[in-house]
């Protein structure tokens, strides 16, 4: 399936999504691309934002997006990776038998999966600005993100790939 097959099958079935993914095989390059891709969407989708918050404070907007760019494409990256070491390691002390490779997939297309609401996001802060609207968005999103997360994470652990 295409990845944007992909993504709308996930709002619809993560765990089977999940499932495919893993028996493509063990293909760490798949697994980076995948987060560089959401990485680049989620610092994309900060433009709105940090162009309404330079146009409201003065400040330029290029050591805005600078800031961002190293945020969300270097240190975010380094962040994610450490996070699904973790979640593999707590659920190695829980007896579930999931490999790293399959807990980084699980975090990363969840996070990928999700980006069409940090899309919105980003566009309700830079033209609406704060309030319940942002909020509201935001908690969709976590919720969504903590849905397609624990799914992968179910689904990994039940027998998507246990080798690497």
């Amino acid at each position: 399936m295409s990845i944007t097959s992909d993504m709308v099958a996930t709002y619809r079935g993560p765990r089977k999504v999940i499932a495919r993914l893993l028996a493509m095989g063990v293909r760490e390059d798949r697994a980076l691309v995948i987060l560089m891709a959401g990485c680049v969407v989620v610092f994309i989708a900060q433009w709105p934002r940090l162009a309404r918050e330079a146009h409201v404070t003065g400040q330029e907007l290029n050591p805005l997006l600078g800031g961002a760019l190293l945020g969300w494409i270097f240190i975010a990256p380094l962040a994610f990776y450490l996070i699904a070491f973790i979640s593999h390691i707590v659920l190695r002390l829980f007896g579930r038998k999931i490999s790293g490779y399959a807990a980084r997939i699980a975090l990363f297309w969840s996070f990928f999966a999700a980006t069409p609401l940090i899309l919105l996001h980003g566009l309700i802060a830079g033209f609406i600005g704060a309030g319940v609207g942002l909020n509201v968005i935001g908690a969709i999103w976590f919720g969504l993100f903590l849905w397609f997360w624990t799914s992968g994470l179910v689904q990994a652990a039940k027998g998507g790939e246990r080798d690497a």
